[in-house]
């Protein structure tokens, strides 16, 4: 999963196209390149936090404003600068620069139907929030010179305001009935207790200064550590504690009880909306549940056949338990599971160049999940590089409760998270020349996580999946996204209750119980995010087969891998589209 978990940067990336119009005067193509520049700039200024992410460090010392009138004035700026893109004549640009305003437009639609629907209302969730997000702080920004340290504490400073400003979100969606589901809140106060802290020092938010760079001075480090101390007795912790009040107070005892988005207002035509955002096609509720359940009996049948090569004595549904509860499938400790995982990653390192000849050139790393978040989120997510290079690109494994962790499905984990999945991608697009930042910066579910869970299937093509049960690992990875389309549409359109969801995905996946209680509680609380994956993979691998078919034996996987990440990410009709105009340029029959 692309973590832009995480979503503030996630968020940016769709708030940052903001901007009351100016009038501009010239050619299209630059009263594009004059449009583009201007939401830029104003994203920079409106969320602070993304700017340091992309490596503008002109507001390193702020954090996003939060509360209703920002909002407000937020969406009243996308109705003008709504306008002013469709002021702009696309059919006289080129044809790089019409992609990018329609793109921009889009996003700009899906953002306008978003504050719509009241989702800006909702801004907290069992994963996910300033309140999870803020103590990554440490690891998003510089910590080199006595500025930085500075402006990290001015930051942890405006974190009162930043909290309030949710809460205030927040009540007004208890007021006007959009909250998150009560059942998939159960164990909130785990990601806030340990942020409300007696000694400063004792809060993750202090780590940097208890240890600076070596050329600072001694009353630098006294001045610094003190003032830091301040900021999280005085604001953090304060701050911490006053969302912990509000969320036992007032904000769970009137969550609503239903699970559906469905039962929000306007619910149904919500979700629809969601369909579309996320699988960036023209696709009903309907349509995508039956594709669901086609993909689950397809992967059904290819999982029989594997239980049937080990000559396993049972059923499909033996096998899987038998998975689940087999102590030898599991690592011992964390440090067992993380060496295991670098293994396979520089194993398929090496392999790159067979299936790619473009590669990225910032690195990855690995590291765990933070253990205040870690119960609640997915196995795995991937952190992006910092657009200035300060900060490679990073897959974060989960660790905790490691009889939830097989190791037969690491080797796919490792393939989706990392390389060729989404470091592959993310940081080639980051590297583009030419591409407006927009587009370096944000992207398509669909296409994001439709590359990744393809490129889980590549491993066969580069010696991955020699073991039986690896591969069966790689069919349970994709079963679990096939199932998502089901169980997804199944709660938020159809009306199945969250029991249901979770026993459709015990008797379709192998997945441990304790995975499987989390992700259906993700996709109750992302409505439609999940169904991005399978669909945007499908589609990938219908532009494959097509592209094989044309050019026959002078198919060449690396060109074709190419030619689908060379655009960035883009919907997948903008990607078909482009794949079809590449194969007549191969010269394909």
């Amino acid at each position: 999963m692309y973590s832009s978990s995480q979503p503030s940067i996630a968020r940016a990336a769709v708030l940052l196209f903001i901007l009351a119009p100016t009038p501009v005067l010239g050619d299209p193509a630059q009263q594009l390149q004059q449009l583009l520049d201007d939401a830029w700039q104003f994203g920079m200024e409106e969320h602070p936090e993304f700017a340091t992410h992309t490596g503008d460090h002109r507001y390193n010392d702020r954090l996003t404003k939060v509360s209703l009138a920002d909002e407000q004035r937020r969406t009243e700026a996308r109705a003008e600068f709504h306008d002013r893109a469709m002021a702009i004549d696309a059919d006289a640009l080129s044809g790089l620069d019409r992609i990018n305003l329609a793109l921009f437009k889009r996003q700009l639609t899906d953002d306008i139907a978003e504050h719509r629907f009241l989702s800006h209302l909702t801004p907290v969730s069992n994963r996910g929030g300033f309140h999870i997000e803020f103590p990554e702080l440490p690891r998003d920004v510089p910590l080199r010179t006595v500025q930085d340290y500075d402006n990290y504490t001015a930051r942890l400073r405006a974190f009162g305001a930043q909290a309030d400003g949710n809460i205030e979100l927040m009540r007004e969606g208890v007021r006007r009935g959009v909250t998150m589901p009560a059942v998939i809140l159960e164990g909130w106060e785990e990601s806030v207790d340990p942020h409300i802290v007696d000694d400063p020092e004792e809060s993750l938010l202090f780590g940097p200064f208890k240890e600076f760079p070596n050329t600072f001075s001694a009353e630098d480090k006294e001045r610094l550590a003190a003032a830091g101390s301040d900021a999280i007795a005085q604001v953090v912790s304060p701050a911490y504690a006053r969302f912990k009040r509000f969320m036992a107070d007032e904000y769970v005892p009137n969550c609503r009880t239903n699970i559906g988005a469905s039962a929000l207002p306007d619910g149904r035509d919500f979700y629809r909306h969601r369909v579309r955002r996320f699988t960036t096609l023209d696709l009903t509720p309907e349509e995508v549940h039956q594709r669901g359940l086609s993909e689950v009996a397809r992967i059904r049948g290819e999982m029989e056949a594997i239980v049937q090569q080990v000559e396993f004595e049972g059923d499909l549904q033996a096998f899987f338990e038998h998975l689940r509860t087999d102590p030898q499938y599991y690592a011992k400790t964390p440090k067992e599971l993380l060496a295991e995982c670098s293994y396979l990653l520089k194993k398929i390192d090496g392999q790159l160049p067979k299936l790619f000849g473009r590669l990225p050139r910032t690195p990855y790393g690995l590291r765990e999940i933070p253990s205040y978040i870690a119960p609640k989120t997915t196995c795995a997510y991937y952190q992006p590089p910092a657009g200035d290079g300060a900060q490679a690109g990073f897959f974060c494994l989960n660790t905790y409760n490691l009889p939830s962790r097989p190791l037969y499905a690491l080797e796919a984990l490792s393939l989706h998270e990392a390389v060729p999945g989404h470091h592959l991608q993310i940081a080639l697009q980051q590297e583009m020349e030419g591409l407006p930042n927009f587009r370096k910066y944000s992207g398509f579910t669909a296409y994001v996580e439709g590359w990744a869970l393809y490129a889980e299937r590549l491993g066969k093509e580069i010696d991955c999946y020699q073991d039986p049960y690896s591969d069966f690992g790689r069919l349970s990875m994709e079963m679990w996204r096939a199932c998502r389309l089901v169980i997804d549409t199944g709660m938020h359109f159809q009306g199945w209750t969250r029991q249901r969801a979770i026993e459709f995905m015990s008797q379709n996946s192998a997945l441990s119980e304790h995975n499987i209680r989390a992700e259906v509680d993700r996709y109750i609380g992302w409505p439609g995010q999940a169904l991005g994956y399978k669909i945007g993979e499908l589609k990938i691998r219908d532009l494959r087969a097509e592209a094989e078919e044309r050019l026959g034996k002078d198919f060449d996987v690396r060109a074709f891998h190419d030619a689908v990440l060379e655009t960035g990410a883009v919907p997948l009709d903008v990607l078909e589209e482009h794949i079809s105009e590449w194969l007549d340029s191969q010269g394909a029959g």
